[in-house]
């Protein structure tokens, strides 16, 4: 009993429900908690940019051929997009059978839009495909790194990371120097996961205080619908990529099993992209590859992101009476394959991409937003874990595929033969 309360997933799940008891009896208190939930995921954000920096120069310099990264990389954005469009066909399945919207009959002219303002002027500031191809491309790296800009970050150490694979042992010196800081990262990364607990307490405290339950009668339907759609995508076409590459879709959950506590806690998948890349090398998969494809799918595999946007513009279409014909719901998958790309690094990303795509599709008044906003804060949770275990699942699909996964070494950590957290 003693050694399970020194247990991270242990402690987070004893915060998690502190938090929503103080939450829910002491509403005050329970907002008053807010900045722990905060602090938390600021100290997680300030160390993300450093992180995916060094990990992805050092997994392309430590490639020795040049072609192979190459490779991984246009076969991890093939991947990636072939399991985005699937998880935003599946939510499209699941919100046209259950029409979570339909007989709410609202009038987009009589909602109160004073709460998502910033979000609509965020999605205007969205010039498009062309020009978030240009954004990508950063005046200042350092600028980037300082603004956490992960788009940006990612541009540069990728062209940095070919650039030390060429120049070869005139690069070891300063491969080197990266390493040692990338291990430093990690040490810091331990000593945040300490308050792991606190942050997960004080993110759900907050919610419940400020939301309360009562929110979840009025739209709880579509939250309902949308938490199937994102198990049907785990369950079924994630569970059914991990059988074919022979891995236990349950054993692998279990073996992330603290992380995913987590990011139930923060609402935040960014919170464990540390803890992700180290559990996953550990348990088989080339460093290089995991490097690179784990921080790549956090701006470019948002499963849980596109299932949500592809139901919020269903659903909002539904609840003021003008539902999407069958043209227009495809063409919502193929903007929606551009514009959630740009998730990861935007603030607020679920409304201002959301925002940024309904003037794209047509006829759906961009205020309309209005509509979700109250139960957007309890969506976040599932969106969060797809994000997560469609990226960690990628992780070990990638390294499989290239034959750079130490099976054995797979087994014996899902299977608990050896220690698999310290």
């Amino acid at each position: 009993m003693k050694k399970l309360f020194k247990t991270l997933y242990f402690q987070v799940i004893i915060a998690i429900l502190i938090g929503i008891a103080l939450g829910h009896f002491y509403p005050d208190l329970g907002v008053a908690l807010k900045p722990f939930g905060d602090g938390f995921i600021k100290l997680i954000k300030m160390i993300i940019a450093p992180l995916i920096f060094c990990s992805i120069v050092l997994g392309i310099a430590g490639m020795q051929d040049v072609k192979k990264v190459g490779k991984i990389g246009i076969r991890s954005m093939i991947y990636f997009q072939i399991t985005t469009f699937t998880a935003m066909f599946i939510a499209l399945l699941v919100v046209n059978l259950a029409q979570p919207g339909a007989g709410m009959n609202i009038n987009v002219a009589h909602l109160d839009t004073s709460q998502v303002g910033n979000y609509i002027e965020g999605g205007k500031e969205q010039k498009g495909i062309v020009q978030f191809l240009l954004n990508i491309i950063p005046n200042n790296i350092i600028g980037s790194l300082a603004e956490g800009n992960i788009l940006q970050v990612l541009f540069f150490a990728i062209l940095l990371g070919f650039a030390f694979a060429k120049m070869g042992e005139k690069a070891e010196p300063v491969k080197v120097v990266f390493q040692s800081f990338l291990d430093g990262i990690f040490l810091v990364i331990k000593m945040i996961m300490k308050v792991a607990p606190l942050g997960a307490m004080g993110a759900i405290g907050f919610t419940v205080g400020r939301y309360g339950l009562d929110i979840l009668k009025s739209l709880g339907m579509m939250m309902l619908w949308f938490y199937v759609a994102c198990l049907i995508y785990i369950f079924v076409f994630i569970g059914l990529i991990l059988y074919r590459n022979k891995i236990n879709l349950w054993k692998f959950l279990e073996y992330i099993k603290e992380e995913l506590l987590i990011v139930l806690g923060t609402s935040s998948s960014e919170s464990v992209l540390p803890a992700i890349i180290e559990k996953l090398e550990r348990a088989g998969c080339n460093k290089s590859v995991v490097r690179l494809v784990i921080p790549t799918g956090y701006s470019f595999n948002l499963d849980g992101t596109a299932i949500y946007l592809t139901m919020a513009s269903v659903f909002l279409a539904q609840a003021i009476n003008q539902p999407m014909g069958l043209s227009e719901q495809l063409f919502l998958l193929f903007v929606l394959t551009f514009t959630s790309n740009g998730a990861a690094g935007v603030t607020g990303s679920g409304f201002i991409i959301l925002a940024a795509t309904l003037p794209v599709v047509g006829h759906i008044p961009v205020e309309s937003i209005a509509i979700v906003f109250g139960i957007d804060r309890f969506m976040s949770e599932a969106r969060a874990l797809t994000n997560i275990i469609g990226n960690a699942t990628a992780g070990l699909v990638m390294a499989k595929w290239e034959n750079e996964l130490d099976m054995e070494q797979l087994n014996k950590v899902l299977n608990k033969e050896e220690l698999t957290s310290e």
